[in-house]
């Protein structure tokens, strides 16, 4: 499983971390998705100034946005599930 982790520290929730989120839960079922991803709200990835901070499981943190969510979704994470 995939751990997608979404800041939703003070700069991140300004910049619409919350959007991000349902973005990414809509995609994991449009995707089918729901056995290979999920997505967890956390406190501070350390890249607020990069706000929405995104990452998945352990590795770099991305700057994401309700606009990018999708490109971002398609781009990195489908891939990381094997589909």
């Amino acid at each position: 499983m995939i751990k997608i982790n979404v800041c939703i520290g003070s700069a991140c929730h300004v910049k619409g971390s919350y959007n991000v989120i349902n973005s990414f839960q809509q995609l994991i079922e449009e995707y089918k998705l729901t056995d290979k991803a999920e997505v967890n709200a956390v406190f501070c990835l350390g890249q607020c100034t990069h706000a929405v901070s995104v990452r998945i499981g352990d590795g770099e943190v991305h700057s994401v946005s309700g606009a990018s969510a999708r490109d971002f979704f398609v781009q990195k994470i489908v891939p990381a599930t094997g589909k």
